[in-house]
């Protein structure tokens, strides 16, 4: 099989739906039916991550106009090239696929990720939701097939954007192999000691923005001695959490963690007592999966697509409910065998997630359709 990816973010993005691609694109490259990959990108890559390229060729605008134009290339410009590659499939990974005005030739799966936009439209601005309502509306119905991250998300899109349901598959994503890997004591030691951080430690990993709601973690641990590692970058809602922190004197109870590779996160989450996730919303909630494969417990929202990421051994909890939240977290703290035997369970189900099954799942869609 020879097939096209919308590969703009898998150069140019470098957390969520850039981390999504190159993962699908490394676990990809070792099954010998899918022959070629061709990678459509607007411009020179910006990332200097690795990108598995084994199999893949680069397709960059051509002519005058698309080249001074890219993103209008990106819109619709791509299609003359995607036809005259002959491709088998062409795969939108993040929600979008080129505007087709003749349908004709190569046939297009999308991938649709959350829908968090319409389903929780008071964390997007009017004219964001506007523009994504109208680029997921479109791919969906004119795709071919639809994948989703989740059963949470294939619901949504059966609710929000009036999909059948049989023109949709459920393919979980997995996470980076680093956080697969087991470190050692003396590894583990240096990276806390980098970011000063005591011998146990909250973790939580994620754009410091609202629907995040990790202002509850921090109102949870007041008047308390717990410590709290918040791993990401910041939206306009971290002045917020940086001025309850300071109202409160808690400027040495919270480290922000900026700046670091993902082998010393990974490194970093299993270091940790525990992950806490008390999120509003995700599409499925990678931090969850990094932490069950780190083999440290989880504390997380009931509900929405959480179960599915965190399975049935996490403890579950009111994201508003900061009483619980600490008494979640306490229970953790004193009790190590409870902690031994979250971890221990939570690796068994992460396995659902690994790349063969992730890999596999997806080339039978592959040749399914075909």
């Amino acid at each position: 099989m020879r097939i096209g990816y919308d590969a703009k973010r898998i150069f140019h993005n470098r957390t969520g739906l850039g981390n999504y691609g190159r993962d699908i694109l490394r676990i990809l490259n070792s099954y010998p039916e899918l022959e070629e990959f061709y990678l459509f990108n607007t411009k020179t890559p910006s990332i200097d991550r690795k990108v598995a390229l084994e199999k893949s060729t680069i397709v960059y605008p051509s002519g005058w106009f698309w080249k001074n134009f890219p993103s209008l290339w990106r819109l619709f410009g791509q299609w003359n090239q995607i036809n005259d590659l002959r491709l088998d499939w062409y795969h939108g990974l993040s929600g979008e696929i080129p505007i087709q005005f003749k349908k004709r030739g190569t046939s297009k799966i999308v991938t649709i990720h959350d829908l968090i936009f319409i389903s929780h439209p008071q964390y997007y601005k009017f004219w964001d939701r506007i523009i994504y309502k109208l680029k997921f509306y479109y791919a969906v119905h004119a795709a071919n097939h639809i994948v989703a991250i989740s059963e949470q998300t294939k619901r949504d899109i059966i609710k929000f954007l009036k999909v059948s349901p049989h023109k949709i598959t459920v393919v979980y994503q997995g996470c980076h192999s680093a956080f697969k890997t087991t470190y050692s004591q003396e590894e583990k030691e240096k990276v806390r000691a980098e970011h000063n951080l005591p011998k146990q430690f909250i973790l939580n990993v994620g754009t410091i923005q609202e629907r995040k709601n990790v202002l509850a973690i921090i109102k949870a641990i007041k008047d308390t001695t717990y410590h709290l590692a918040l791993v990401g970058g910041e939206k306009s809602y971290a002045k917020k959490v940086r001025r309850y922190i300071t109202e409160h004197q808690m400027q040495d109870q919270v480290t922000f963690v900026k700046k670091i590779g993902v082998q010393d996160l990974a490194i970093l989450y299993q270091a940790a007592t525990l992950l806490c996730y008390p999120s509003y919303c995700e599409g499925f909630g990678i931090p969850l999966i990094e932490a069950l494969f780190s083999k440290i417990p989880v504390i997380v929202t009931k509900g929405g697509c959480f179960p599915e990421a965190a399975g049935p051994d996490a403890l579950y909890i009111d994201p508003d409910n900061t009483t619980e939240i600490q008494e979640k977290i306490k229970k953790l703290y004193d009790n190590p065998e409870l902690r031994k035997e979250m971890t221990d369970k939570g690796f068994s189900y992460v396995q659902r997630f690994n790349d063969e099954n992730v890999g596999a799942n997806l080339v039978a869609l592959y040749k399914k359709l075909a």
